[in-house]
């Protein structure tokens, strides 16, 4: 693992200085929590990483109370503070629903009953952001674009409406850097940084003129085409870095050199991310069943990449895994 390669980097030079993050304490090495998110029952849930991952012991779940139309198999959940609510979730579904909910404190569940927003941009969601202080609200969607929700009261998520519209080829990912003031997206073939201006509603994304290359692989066919991009996360142990997934493997990015840096060439890998205590984790796509995207197993891996143990729940088809952490990075 670990083996460097050189990105496909197209001229752009970045530089910002950086700004404190909001962020939970840090955890412990191997104690901390995981959000999940789980297509069968179609729920968001979080366990302590080293409890048996039962029922009795979630310490938060969201269900839209359906596993059909257009909440059907949520596919994102980031959490992030705000000023006016706390604690909320970001959840993301392909079946076309997008949403903010309200983490109340001493709640183990949530349900529609405690959605603040949502919208159904469509497409097939599969990533979906807030921009701190402004509080606009971005989805990426596979069938090819990015969604910004913008508000006229940044404390008010109900006065959220859509802007802009942004054609991203198979946008899997959407990510804010509070070291750059950038929004990732990841897609087809590429991962792009954006520009964030305005406020309101006439807040706008612009693509920067660089953009770091995700190179190509050989499909079935035998035709070379590009790698699609799947997850986009942060680095908790350096903020210059990002994890992104795609068709050929797992690699890291340098935000400042867009130099990147592959740590597994394992494929399907759906989900990858790492904890302040070094450990990683992910979910790979076990090509079985309904859902071949999805599995019941989360591998982890110590802060050199190398496998330890697995954990899993029978019947489950987990997608996303993601730290149970407001922090952006």
């Amino acid at each position: 693992m670990r083996k460097a390669i050189l990105a496909a980097l197209t001229s752009v030079a970045i530089g910002a200085a950086a700004i404190v993050a909001t962020s939970t304490p840090a955890n412990a090495a191997n104690d901390y929590y995981l959000a999940m998110t789980e297509q069968s029952s179609n729920r968001v849930m979080v366990w302590n990483r080293n409890v048996s991952w039962t029922d009795a012991n979630l310490r938060w779940q969201f269900t839209p109370g359906t596993t059909t139309g257009a909440w059907a198999n949520l596919s994102d959940v980031k959490f992030r503070d705000t000023a006016a609510h706390g604690m909320i979730a970001l959840v993301a579904a392909s079946g076309g629903k997008a949403a903010i909910v309200q983490v109340k404190s001493g709640s183990k569940k949530a349900t529609t009953s405690n959605i603040l927003w949502q919208a159904t941009p469509g497409g097939n969601p599969h990533a979906i952001e807030r921009i701190p202080s402004n509080g606009s609200v971005v989805v990426a969607s596979s069938n090819g674009y990015l969604t910004l929700y913008s508000p006229s009261n940044a404390n008010s998520p109900s006065t959220l409406a859509k802007v802009q519209t942004i054609t991203v080829k198979g946008a899997h990912g959407v990510l804010y850097d509070p070291t750059h003031k950038f929004l990732w997206a990841i897609g087809e073939g590429r991962l792009t940084p954006f520009t964030i201006s305005g406020s309101g509603r006439s807040t706008r994304l612009s693509a920067k003129n660089g953009y770091i290359s995700l190179g190509t692989y050989k499909n079935s066919a035998g035709k070379t085409v590009p790698n699609l991009g799947h997850d986009l996360q942060p680095s908790y142990t350096s903020k210059d870095t990002l994890f992104i997934t795609h068709t050929s493997g797992v690699y890291s990015v340098n935000t400042w050199s867009f130099r990147t840096l592959k740590e597994s060439g394992t494929t399907r890998v759906k989900a990858y991310v790492n904890q302040r205590g070094g450990e990683r984790a992910w979910i790979r796509g076990d090509n079985t069943g309904s859902r071949p995207w999805a599995s019941p197993t989360v591998q982890f891996f110590n802060s050199s990449g190398k496998a330890t143990t697995t954990k899993s729940r029978s019947g489950a088809r987990f997608y996303k895994v993601r730290i149970w952490t407001t922090a952006f990075e």
